[in-house]
């Protein structure tokens, strides 16, 4: 990480600031997610506790710039709004994209169906259509597309929209199903095409693809729901020799490709094949990573080598959930206990369970975004938005928690410590900020810190303890005492 550990000794700096007037003050704005019950609740006493140190902030260490954060489109999220009553629509629709909520600026959705669909479906099921004559959207009409043109109508700013097929049509495919096998040489030109019918059909509804991903998970997920497998080489032939040179053709080259769009534990193998050469990257705009692969370790190292392989190409966390657990509905406690378990606690071979242990959702979620920005990565995505208190529907049964949940027999919404842990990033680190470096003494707090474009810079501390944390946070010559509660998150926005 890139988190220099040493700093001036808290002492002298307390003097200091006694000593001070307020032309040495920091001013501040101060926002707090706690497991005490604060919910981006802004915080006025500034009282230190007994143990302090120093954090100060060193805007001329300039790092990557910040493409957004946010969360996905999906059939399940958006069948869901359209049971619940306008109110409570339009209410978590505010929360997400509105003004006064999280504003997400980066979003997904899915290309066909997925496991967070209804059932399974594609848009071109005609075999030996290769032309795609009879590609259609249809099945998207209903729900999806309502639901991205209600928030695009209630985003002040716009947002971004990754869009993921988790698999070709089936009848593109060796097994001819929607579950597994690989995409077969001869259908490579129209499932290219096939992209290209999907952004202009979406365009045609005022939707504009900022980007896509070859395919969701090209490694598979063990035969479990849609999925198409690619190798590292099988990947980038398609988007080299068929997929950019079909988006070019169109006139859809500044539509951005994401390449890999799995876990960060094979992005050495993924990223030396994408960027071998000048050729093999010519149409990758970027890398996409998960976070499944463990429920503590961001894979720093990974993250450093595939920044450094392309360093001035995208990095974007397109998928992370609380994945194998049904939610707890209107317990936040749960939320901020280690009591959640996935898919590795149960499944993951014996040598690798170590990385699945029980945990914490909120700490999942704090610790991986800020390490993530800590090494390079300028996007960070969710998964649903939304989900009822079964954890779907899917049609798979996978089920999965997301930051709000409903219960839309009763028209209930329950916005869950999620939903606050991905404002204090999405709200204040605005699109085009770029992060900047920090002196931190203190091991136990994580923090990242980012310079927007309005020139204000935004501090995210997170401390996993269950003590609070007095520190004295300063930034050229001037200076101000802080606490942060135990098992908190807290944005600090440091105004002009």
């Amino acid at each position: 990480m890139r988190i220099i550990k040493h700093g001036i000794s808290i002492l002298l700096l307390i003097f200091i600031m006694s000593c001070s007037n307020k032309d040495t003050l920091l001013n501040v704005e101060v926002f707090e997610t706690s497991a005490s019950g604060n919910k981006l609740t802004k915080i006025t006493d500034f009282t230190l506790s007994e143990v302090s140190d120093s954090i100060t902030i060193l805007p001329n260490q300039k790092f990557q710039k910040i493409t957004g954060f946010g969360g996905s489109f999906t059939e399940s999220s958006a069948y869901l709004l359209n049971k619940l009553s306008e109110k409570n629509r339009d209410t978590i629709l505010q929360a997400y994209f509105g003004e006064q909520g999280a504003r997400y600026s980066l979003t997904r959705t899915h290309i066909s169906s997925c496991d967070f669909s209804l059932n399974n479906y594609t848009y071109a099921p005609i075999e030996g259509d290769l032309e795609l004559k009879n590609f259609s959207i249809d099945e998207d009409r209903d729900d999806l597309i309502p639901m991205i043109k209600d928030a695009m109508k209630i985003s002040k700013d716009g947002f971004k929209i990754v869009a993921s097929p988790w698999t070709a049509p089936p009848w593109m495919k060796d097994n001819k199903k929607y579950v597994g096998g690989k995409l077969l040489p001869e259908y490579y030109d129209s499932f290219a095409l096939f992209f290209s019918k999907y952004i202009e059909a979406y365009k045609k509804e005022g939707i504009n693809i900022w980007g896509i991903t070859p395919v969701n998970e090209p490694h598979g997920n063990g035969n479990n729901w849609e999925s198409m497998h690619f190798s590292p080489n099988e990947e980038t032939t398609f988007v080299q020799h068929h997929l950019g040179p079909t988006l070019e053709e169109k006139k859809l080259g500044h539509v951005k490709i994401l390449g890999y769009d799995q876990n960060r534990d094979g992005l050495k193998e993924w990223v030396d094949v994408m960027y071998k050469d000048e050729e093999s990257s010519k149409y990758y705009a970027g890398t996409a990573i998960h976070w499944y692969e463990s429920t503590y370790d961001f894979f720093p190292k990974a993250l450093q080598y595939a920044h450094n392989k392309a360093p001035n190409k995208y990095l974007i966390e397109t998928e992370g959930c609380v994945d194998s657990e049904i939610p707890k509905w209107k317990d936040d406690d749960w939320y901020w206990s280690k009591e959640a378990t996935d898919w590795g606690f149960d499944w993951r071979e014996p040598e690798k369970k170590y990385l699945h242990p029980k945990y914490a959702p909120v700490n999942r979620y704090a610790r991986d975004i800020i390490g993530c920005l800590n090494n390079w990565v300028d996007g960070w995505i969710d998964w649903n938005m939304v989900l009822d208190k079964q954890g779907g529907p899917n049609w798979f049964e996978n089920w999965c928690v997301a930051p709000v949940i409903v219960d839309p027999d009763k028209d209930e919404v329950y916005f869950t410590p999620l939903y606050y842990t991905m404002a204090h990033f999405s709200k204040y680190i605005r699109p085009e900020s770029q992060i900047i470096g920090i002196e931190n003494k203190n091991d136990s707090l994580m923090m990242v810190a980012a310079k927007n474009p309005d020139d204000s810079i935004v501090v995210v501390v997170f401390n996993e303890e269950n003590k609070p944390k007095g520190f004295a946070l300063s930034l050229n010559e001037k200076s101000i005492g802080l606490n942060i509660n135990g098992r908190a998150i807290q944005t600090i926005v440091i105004k002009k």
